[in-house]
């Protein structure tokens, strides 16, 4: 026998669980999520969607860490669920908007064959989570901070959750798990943070490595995309539009006039599958 009905989906090898509450009953406890996630123990996944809600007359999805936690957007989680919704006959038009803890997010479908989509991930904030605690609000970019005994120039800011990006001459997976959790957890921040490792390899294209609070080291991340390439426009690194490589693949990024960030990808349904009744006992 069975208790839940799970839907698998990756961007970029980014996978994450659709857990649809039309089709299954189970309130979501921090345990619970973590299970679901592990790997080795469990379905495996770098996060739950949990979906769809009506509110306000639109469509809301909450999005689950690895750990437990609930995270306020992901480029690649929203991308997944608008493909889900697409997928099962919730929606049906060429466009749609998504409501998570950050906001709202359009979608629009460009390829329903591959997969393909185009998200409005609104504008970068550089100042709401930028500013170490205790100290005034303000912009940090590329300014000095210390982790783990090392001195890095930061760049801080959110794009629907909190990165930290640093530029380097090269990245490497290996940098980024042993960094991560340093940047993570740093004392600097009010809340915790992801790291992007970032290099420019020209005006036109970045490479980054990931580190994301609550899930660890990731191959992919939308928002984290987002983020590394807003910070190295307003450094002058890049023009406005680039291509984002990282180790699941690449994402294409482009910083509107007005500021707003649009990300296009595509997204791969894993398929459907259901967990044992004795599951989490």
């Amino acid at each position: 026998m069975s208790i839940l009905t799970l839907h698998k989906y990756h961007g970029l090898g980014n996978d994450y669980l659709v857990l649809d509450p039309n089709q299954n009953k189970v309130s979501m406890q921090e345990r619970k999520i973590k299970m679901l996630c592990q790997r080795n123990f469990g379905a495996g996944a770098d996060g739950i969607l949990y979906g769809p809600f009506l509110e306000n007359g639109k469509i809301k999805v909450f999005i689950y860490n690895p750990d437990g936690s609930e995270t306020g957007q992901s480029g690649n989680g929203v991308r997944i669920f608008a493909r889900y919704l697409k997928d099962f006959g919730y929606v049906a038009g060429p466009k749609i908007v998504l409501t998570t803890q950050s906001g709202d997010a359009e979608v629009e479908f460009l390829d329903e064959t591959n997969g393909f989509m185009r998200v409005n991930m609104g504008k970068a904030d550089f100042v709401t989570t930028s500013a170490p605690k205790g100290s005034f609000v303000h912009e940090m970019i590329n300014e000095p901070l210390m982790f783990h005994g090392t001195l890095y120039n930061t760049t801080c800011l959110s794009v629907g959750n909190p990165n930290c990006v640093i530029m380097t001459e090269e990245v490497s997976s290996k940098e980024a798990k042993e960094l991560g959790p340093y940047v993570e957890n740093a004392a600097y921040f009010s809340e915790r943070m992801n790291l992007l490792l970032c290099k420019v390899k020209s005006k036109k294209r970045l490479r980054i490595e990931i580190y994301e609070r609550g899930a660890g080291y990731t191959l992919a991340s939308g928002t984290g995309a987002a983020a590394a390439a807003a910070a190295a426009f307003r450094m002058g690194l890049t023009d406005r539009q680039m291509t984002v490589e990282m180790p699941g693949g690449e994402l294409e990024v482009e910083i509107d006039a007005d500021g707003t960030i649009y990300m296009t990808g595509g997204v791969k349904r894993i398929g459907t599958f259901t967990i044992a009744e004795d599951f989490f006992t």
